[in-house]
C-alpha cells in the first residue's frame, strides 16, 4: 500500500475510534464498507485497510453473516493489558538507562523536547506520532530484541487507547511530564527510576482512560 493511501487509512481508523469511544458507534455495530466509503469520499479499499487496523487492535471484530461489528469493550482486559504493558514498558526503560549510546539518549532527549513544543501548541496527532516514536526509542535502546517484539506488539494493540486518554484535560501535560522523569532517569543511568517512572508512566494512561470507558457505560 502507498504512503498516501496509507494516510487515508489511517485518517478513517482514527475517525472510526473517536466514533467508538465517544459512543457514535456502540458495540454489536455494523462497519459497513460502502456506507464509510462514501462518508470519506473514498474508495472502499482504504476503509478496508481501515477496518483490518481496527480488527487487530481488537476494537471491532468479524462476525458471521454480518462481518465487521464494533467490539464490546471489555473494561476488565483492557485494564490487564495496560498492567502487563506497564511491566514490559519498565522494563524496557530499566535496560535503556543501562544500555543507550549517547548518541540514542541524544536522539530520546531530541524527541522528548520536540513533544514540549508539541504540546504547548496542543496539536495532539503530532504530539501522538511523537510519543510513539519516544516509546519506540525507549524499546530499541533496552537492546533486548524478545522485549522490543514484545512491546511493539502490545503497544499496537493498546493504540488506540493511547492516543484518545490524551483528550482528557490536561492529560497532554501529564503526559509531558511523565515522560521527563523517564528521559532524567535513562540519561543518568538510573535504572530503577526509569523503570519507576515508565510504570508509572503506563500506569495513569490505564486509569484516565478507565474514566472515560466507564462514563461511556
Amino acid at each position: 500500500m502507498t504512503n498516501k493511501a496509507s494516510t487515508r487509512a489511517d485518517g478513517i481508523r482514527q475517525a472510526i475510534e473517536q466514533d467508538i469511544f465517544q459512543g457514535v458507534l456502540r458495540p454489536g455495530s455494523r462497519l459497513d464498507e460502502v456506507g464509510l466509503a462514501e462518508r470519506f469520499g473514498l474508495s472502499r479499499t482504504p476503509v478496508r485497510e481501515a477496518i483490518l487496523q481496527l480488527v487487530h487492535s481488537g476494537l471491532v471484530v468479524k462476525a458471521p453473516r454480518q462481518g465487521a461489528v464494533v467490539a464490546p469493550l471489555d473494561l476488565h482486559r483492557m485494564v490487564q493489558m495496560f498492567e502487563v504493558m506497564s511491566e514490559i514498558e519498565g522494563l524496557c526503560a530499566r535496560y535503556a538507562a543501562r544500555r543507550m549510546s549517547a548518541e540514542e539518549k541524544s536522539r530520546l532527549s531530541a524527541l522528548h523536547e520536540q513533544s514540549g513544543t508539541l504540546r504547548a501548541e496542543r496539536r495532539l496527532d503530532d504530539y501522538y506520532a511523537v510519543n510513539r516514536a519516544f516509546h519506540e526509542a525507549i524499546y530499541q535502546g533496552s537492546h533486548n530484541e524478545v522485549l522490543l517484539d514484545m512491546a511493539r506488539s502490545l503497544f499496537a494493540r493498546l493504540a488506540p487507547y493511547r492516543r484518545y486518554q490524551l483528550n482528557h484535560p490536561n492529560r497532554i501535560d501529564g503526559s509531558f511530564g511523565e515522560h521527563g522523569a523517564v528521559v532524567e532517569a535513562i540519561l543518568a543511568t538510573d535504572p530503577e527510576g526509569a523503570q519507576a517512572a515508565m510504570r508509572k508512566h503506563v500506569t495513569i494512561q490505564a486509569d484516565i482512560f478507565a474514566e472515560f470507558i466507564s462514563i461511556m457505560a
